[in-house]
């Protein structure tokens, strides 16, 4: 049953503010405990790496291994590395290959610290130390820790988000450039990836599956940005570990932890930070405690609050109803159980109320009006992972998650309150077996979903079940040092019980294959090929009174087949693709047509990416280049007529300029610059996408030199552009009959200071 949504999100708060009071006590009373697990230092993993320049030997380090390596390029220029081949652990292979380099590797913390020999020469000796922090999160990169980075292509770190205080969706993708958020307010953002919208996405929360949507004019996702550790964007249709249904790609939310926050040295710690936005007069405070409970336990609270006012578009109108409330509130405990084994429990919890259009995604008009909407979002989620050193066999992990989305629309003075509900419940359980040649992985995830919604005196009257299994393998295999091959299978079979009645079933095989040749040290070409398969799934709650599903309804198939190209030379780093995703029998309710679910034919995203990156001192330089097609049976997408499958995005430039000006300030400047869209045939007539520039700029400064004390100045929307993002409604109000059917223009000029203290 649904609960019943607060009149404000108010009521958990001080469950939150308990939990946070009682973790600081039980964290100043602890004993100072060891660092964090060095289990993925110690994992085996089988390497394979051919002499070539000790930067180079590095990268292919961490992608063999499946980690994120960071190091200084000033560190590595002009050395050198042997040949390396076997089963080993990160740690003995890093020692390897950093041997005759005047540079020692040492375990400090859970981290690795490489810093120069003391055998080195005096030049070395006089170089600070590097931190290497290994994780498991998308291969092949490597850079210094706290340092600010050039952007990459498919990751966003929290180092990103903080340097812009990033605050919704649309800030969380600004830097890359097959994504696109549109929608203006946070309630109605919805995510494209090259073109294809989220509901034909994989998109998890630490593992938990975000399934369906509650109300088809609202986005699915929303997330503090304050709690993320990092995004994994997988383009394309996934291989066998993405999960089911990933029909146009993958994008994963990773959340912090505790000992993400803690200083070295520390047993409790706090961060308290505020955040002022100018152009909403928005007002945002986060507080965070963290601590070791035990020697090997870490938990942490978080609790966010914002109260926004209706912001102002770039000409300076007042852009009705998108102000509002949100709260956040987060709980995490980390801890090892035995040796090897460690488990992660948290809880996830985010609520928005406001006054808002019927349908958020358009502007307010006569048929549009403005009523109160809340949703919730609540997540739980258990992890265990065991990962022993000494058997290169097992690396089991294991996710089980439930997540529930509320939404409740007050529809004065018509229907009154109408609610829809979400559920998903699910696990993931995986293993990985390192052998000489071969990293396999090999698991089943299985997951449960329910719609519902109805009027307030009966929320479940329309109800729909589904659910999914699937089974899977993937196994990297290293031929050569300069040959990699990626072959994997997975096996899914869909069910779904209707609010009508009808049962749907269907089962099928997804194969995927890639492979990666280092023509040189410097040259990588790359190419692959996956398939997907996705049954009918439970649909938009709001409409589960209204449509109904075709019984003779497929499922959707799509597959992807890329070409590109890695190229790195020193600091500067070069890398691009072309692409092609076919999605067949892709499942939709068109506008025009009887109110019904059914296979509208073949969605088609093809396109291009250039992007490339330079690493000079203190200055890191991107830039990325994309071109995309989206087109339903030749025709290109438009948001009005394909709600819940793509948008044509005009070509998309990215840029970024980070310098560490000293120690204790860091400046930049991101750009993205959207090429117009001069004519857009949609099925009521043609309409128009002009083109945009947006310049950001973000200053911080540490007036001690450390993180205890920081303040960052960002403007947003420099030169206080007036325009309607590409991922928007587009604008239909010159066609007679359509006055109304327009996305919210996105804010102006907004200048956004933030203070934060860290104890």
């Amino acid at each position: 049953m649904p609960r019943s949504l607060p009149s404000a999100p108010r009521r958990w708060r001080a469950t939150v503010l308990a939990c946070a009071a009682a973790l600081a006590t039980l964290g100043a009373s602890a004993a100072l405990a060891q660092g964090a697990s060095s289990a993925a230092l110690a994992a085996p993993h089988a390497f394979n790496l051919g002499a070539q320049p000790l930067g180079q030997a590095l990268n292919a380090l961490a992608r063999q291994a499946g980690v994120a390596i960071s190091v200084n390029a000033e560190l590595v220029a002009g050395k050198s590395a042997a040949a390396l081949s076997g089963t080993m652990s990160l740690r003995e292979a890093l020692e390897r290959v950093l041997a005759g380099s005047g540079l020692d590797a040492h375990l400090e913390g859970g981290s690795v610290v490489l810093r120069p020999a003391s055998a080195a020469p005096a030049a070395d000796r006089a170089l600070r130390e590097v931190r290497v922090v290994a994780e498991r999160t998308s291969p092949g990169t490597f850079r210094l820790e706290g340092e600010p980075g050039p952007v990459e292509p498919g990751i966003v770190t929290a180092r990103t988000l903080e340097r812009h205080a990033a605050n919704d969706l649309e800030d969380v993708f600004a830097s890359q450039p097959e994504m696109a958020v549109g929608g203006g307010h946070a309630i109605a953002q919805k995510i494209y990836l090259r073109g294809v919208e989220d509901t034909l996405l994989n998109v998890t929360i630490d593992g938990a599956g975000q399934v369906a949507q509650a109300f088809h004019h609202t986005g699915r996702v929303q997330l503090e940005p304050e709690l993320i550790k990092r995004v994994e964007v997988r383009p394309g249709t996934g291989d066998a570990t993405a999960g089911p249904g990933a029909l146009g790609g993958v994008v994963r939310f990773v959340t912090k932890d505790p000992e993400d926050l803690l200083r070295e040295g520390q047993s409790v710690g706090a961060l308290l930070k505020g955040s002022y936005f100018s152009n909403s007069e928005g007002l945002k405070l986060h507080t965070s405690v963290y601590g070791r409970l035990a020697e090997n336990w870490s938990a942490m609270a978080a609790l966010t609050d914002q109260d926004f006012k209706d912001y102002q578009d770039g000409a300076g109108r007042r852009v009705a109803n998108t102000g509002s409330q949100q709260a956040l509130g987060f709980f995490k405990l980390v801890g090892k159980l035995a040796q090897d084994h460690t488990v992660r429990l948290s809880y996830d919890r985010h609520e928005d109320e406001g006054l808002r259009t019927q349908r958020p995604q358009w502007i307010a008009s006569s048929f549009n009006r403005a009523y109160p909407l809340q949703s919730e979002r609540e997540t739980w989620n258990l992890g265990y992972t065991y990962r022993p050193a000494s058997n290169p066999l097992f690396d089991v992990a294991f996710n089980l998650y439930q997540t529930d989305t509320d939404i409740e629309q007050n529809v004065i003075g018509r229907w009154g309150r109408y609610r829809g509900s979400i559920e998903s419940t699910g696990f993931d359980l995986r293993n990985t077996s390192h052998l000489e040649r071969h990293e396999i992985t090999y698991g089943v995830d299985h997951r449960k979903d329910r719609s519902s919604a109805g009027p307030a005196t009966n929320p479940t009257s329309e109800r729909e079940r589904g659910g999914v299994t699937g089974f899977y393998v993937q196994d990297r295999i290293t031929l050569t040092p300069e040959l990699t091959l990626d072959l994997g299978a997975r096996h899914d079979r869909y069910t779904l019980k209707d609010t009508n009645g009808l049962s749907f079933s269907h089962s099928g095989t997804s194969p995927n294959a890639s492979v990666r040749y280092g023509v040189t040290p410097q040259l990588a070409l790359l190419a692959g090929h996956s398939r997907a398969l996705r049954g009918p799934k439970i649909r938009d709650a709001f409409k589960l009174d209204t449509i109904t599903n075709d019984p003779n309804m497929r499922p959707e198939r799509a597959r992807t087949s890329e070409l590109g190209f890695e190229y790195t030379r020193s600091a500067w780093r070069f890398n691009g693709k072309v692409y092609d995703t076919t999605i067949r029998d892709v499942i939709a309710d068109p506008i025009g047509n009887p109110a019904r679910y059914f296979n509208v034919g073949e969605l088609r995203s093809r396109g291009a990416l250039l992007h490339t990156t330079y690493d000079w001192k203190q200055v890191q330089l991107g830039a990325g280049l994309h071109h995309n097609r989206a087109t339903l049976n030749g025709q290109r997408l438009n948001v009005y007529d394909h709600n819940g499958l793509g948008a044509s995005m005009g070509n998309t430039l990215t840029t970024s300029v980070d310098w560490r000006v000293t120690s204790r300030v860091d400046v930049g400047w991101a750009g993205r610059f959207v090429q117009g869209i001069g004519s857009l045939d949609t099925p009521v007539g043609r309409v128009r996408k002009p083109g945009y520039a947006v310049h950001d700029l973000y200053a911080n400064w540490r007036p001690t030199g450390r993180d205890s004390f920081t303040l960052t100045f960002a403007i947003s929307n420099l030169f206080d552009k007036d325009y309607l993002d590409h991922a928007s409604n587009e604008d239909f109000q010159r066609i007679p009959g359509y006055e109304g059917i327009v996305g919210s223009r996105e804010p102006g000029r907004e200048l956004r200071l933030t203070a934060t203290l860290r104890f």
